[in-house]
Parts: C-alpha cells; structure tokens; sequence
C-alpha cells in the first residue's frame, strides 16, 4: 500500500491544470463508484489546482492509513470503472495505473466475462506481487501477466509491467 501510495503521490506531482485523476480500490466488488478513493479534474488556476491536490493527496493518505485487505479480487470490475472514468473525462491521454498480483478471484455470483474495450489506454501493471505459489511455479506468475496482455492488446490497448519503479520517470 505504501508503494502504492507513492506512486499516486508522484502521479499528483507530476499533474497539470485541466488534468484529471483518480484513485480506486480493487476488492470485492470493484465495479462501483464507492471505490473511487479520491478522483479530481485540476483547475486551471494554480493556486486553485495546488489546494485540490492537498486534498487529493489527503484522501489517499487516510485512505493508506485505513485499509483493510478484501477477501476477493475484481480486477475487471475496477478496470472497467477506470475505462468508464477516462472515457467520461474526455481525457487526450489515457492512463491505468494498476497496484495487484493480477490474479482475479472473483466471489460467488460475480460475472466478469465481458469485452473491455482498451482502444487507446495505455495499462501499466507495477510491482505485481508474486504469490506465495509463484515461487514453486513460476509459469504461474508469467501466465497470469501474458493472459492480461493478450486480454489488453486483444481489444487496442497498450500493455506494460513495470516491477523497477526507479523506472516510472519516463513512465508519468
């Protein structure tokens, strides 16, 4: 989470006036607005943009602060929750920054088997977290990570792991 967290920050640091943003929270049931932390389209004033990214900033401190795991894992419902925010915004450049083991778990009743369409979003997964199975079975890991490229680059976007997140200067 704290890594997470930095990187949300840098994010932030690295926003213009007009920009927009959003936090979320992957867990039980992610395709909903209530797990939007903390969202914001920055004025383009700057002393304006500045107090909306303190209390950006803000909101996801508490939320670090607060967090608790989730007994299941809807990356599809919070990606699409992503795609529908990017889309609404209108956004010139669009952007998903995902924080997972990419290993979607989903609870009883969850449908998850929809098209996403990813036609010029850029998915950047970061230090995705090896389970403990991974380290007897590698091809675990690598497997999950190429399904979600091939799911990506199937419906247009652009899919990219980045585990150095020394590299992410290029990146934002």
């Amino acid at each position: 989470m704290s890594k997470a967290e930095q990187i949300a920050l840098y994010a932030l640091s690295r926003l213009q006036s007009s920009d927009s943003i959003a936090v979320a929270r992957i867990d039980t049931a992610s395709f909903t607005e209530k797990n939007i932390i903390a969202k914001a389209t920055f004025d383009d004033r700057p002393s304006t943009a500045n107090q909306q990214k303190r209390a950006f900033a803000s909101r996801v401190e508490s939320f670090v602060e607060q967090a608790t795991p989730a007994p299941y894992t809807d990356i599809t419902g919070g990606l699409l929750q992503a795609i529908e925010f990017l889309n609404e915004k209108q956004t010139a450049r669009k952007e998903i920054l995902i924080f997972s083991d990419m290993k979607e778990d989903l609870a009883k009743g969850y449908v998850r088997d929809i098209p996403l369409d990813f036609k010029g979003f850029d998915v950047v997964a970061l230090n995705v977290t090896k389970l403990r199975s991974d380290n007897f079975d590698p091809r675990q890991y690598l497997d999950r990570l190429e399904e979600w490229r091939v799911r990506v680059e199937k419906s247009g976007g652009h899919w990219r792991v980045i585990n150095d997140l020394d590299r992410l200067d290029g990146l934002l």
